[in-house]
């Protein structure tokens, strides 16, 4: 499923480059008992926890445990909770947790055309710029001033 750190790496480079502090964590995974997300970002404004997935089939699985350990993480954080998803050939898109389609067996499923459909590009989930689609008309504000769409 995962390319190794590249896509994690290159979305370090993304946040930088559009003004925002940014770091992968290393540690995520498999170093360490803490929850840790694989990258984080904040511009002051904003903070944001992202776990990472990539792949070049048309399908990600994600466990819950992971969902959970992301979740906890940006609560102590005080940052919002996101997958970053790129799929082989398409650009990276982000999606609240509450927008995963959970399997049966209540881990997660991510496909690309559901990424299509309701994930953000890169601009809208950084407040660059905002997509027209229906679905994510509306914002609601977290408690601490971070935004889930």
């Amino acid at each position: 499923m995962r390319k190794g750190t590249a896509p994690e790496r290159e979305l370090v480079r993304m946040f930088w480059g559009a003004g925002f502090a940014a770091s992968r964590t290393p540690a995520s995974g498999s170093a360490t008992k803490n929850p840790l997300p694989d990258v984080i970002a904040g511009n002051g404004k904003r903070y944001l926890s992202i776990e990472v997935k990539s792949s070049s089939k048309k399908r990600i699985y994600i466990k819950k445990d992971e969902i959970i350990n992301l979740e906890e993480f940006s609560e102590r954080f005080g940052a919002v909770p996101y997958i970053g998803v790129r799929f082989h050939g398409e650009k990276w898109a982000f999606l609240p947790l509450h927008k995963l389609e959970k399997t049966k067996e209540g881990n997660y499923r991510i496909d690309i055309s559901f990424t299509r459909r309701e994930g953000m590009d890169f601009d809208e989930f950084i407040g660059k710029s905002k997509q027209m689609k229906m679905s994510i008309s509306n914002s609601t504000e977290h408690k601490n001033g971070n935004f889930y769409k």
